[in-house]
């Protein structure tokens, strides 16, 4: 069962467009993209199930699931093999390696989710490109996307960066510098940097750090 019940847009997704809503089937019962609603999602996809850099990522996930919920994030996984196949490759997953995925992962058979949200194009056959994420906010707004190729796996520390990083800039007019990890010094907008240094007119009004909270 998938119903997208908002019509995909012309072009591919930006940060800043909302996230198409969806209904569909999937290891932990029917959900709705709108039921994540006031929470921060990762919301991210692979080629296929049974596969090993799909399968690494999805242990290494399923491991930061804490660090995940820490954040007020929920986490969402999506690949267009039935759901049969997800539900096998999950308990195999379970026996082979000790490792039990705590999130729903989507069936998209038909592809109208990948679609949806530009990951495959309207010609595709197949779902070989489809390692994409969407972090979402609360109010459903698409705050950060990423593309892999099928051969690089991505990194989960990178991941909760980012949603840190999302998440301190939302709450304030700040900006995360190169590397920032929370608790580190932020970086004052150029706005902010030029009325702090008026008077003094540091050397490097623009670009200025803050200390964190």
């Amino acid at each position: 069962m998938i119903d997208v019940m908002e019509k995909k847009l012309q072009r591919p997704l930006r940060i800043g467009d909302k996230a198409p809503v969806f209904r569909a089937r999937t290891t932990q019962g029917d959900i709705s993209l709108d039921q994540f609603a006031g929470r921060w999602l990762l919301f991210f996809s692979h080629p296929a199930d049974f596969t090993p850099v799909c399968t690494s990522e999805f242990m290494a996930i399923a491991r930061a699931a804490d660090k995940f919920a820490a954040l007020n994030c929920a986490l969402l996984g999506l690949s267009v093999d039935s759901l049969y196949a997800h539900i096998a490759w999950v308990r195999a997953i379970r026996e082979a390696f000790g490792v039990t995925i705590p999130f729903p992962i989507v069936e998209d058979p038909s592809m109208a989710v990948a679609r949806a949200y530009g990951m495959l194009d309207e010609d595709a056959q197949d779902s070989a490109a489809v390692r994409a994420t969407y972090v979402i906010d609360p109010a459903g707004i698409i705050r950060a996307v990423s593309w892999y190729p099928m051969q690089v796996g991505r990194s989960v520390e990178e991941m909760l960066r980012l949603l840190a990083a999302l998440q301190v800039t939302a709450a304030s007019d700040v900006l995360t510098p190169a590397g920032w990890h929370p608790g580190e010094p932020v970086l004052l907008p150029p706005a902010g940097a030029e009325a702090a240094t008026a008077v003094g007119a540091l050397p490097t009004w623009f670009c200025q750090p803050k200390s964190a909270a």
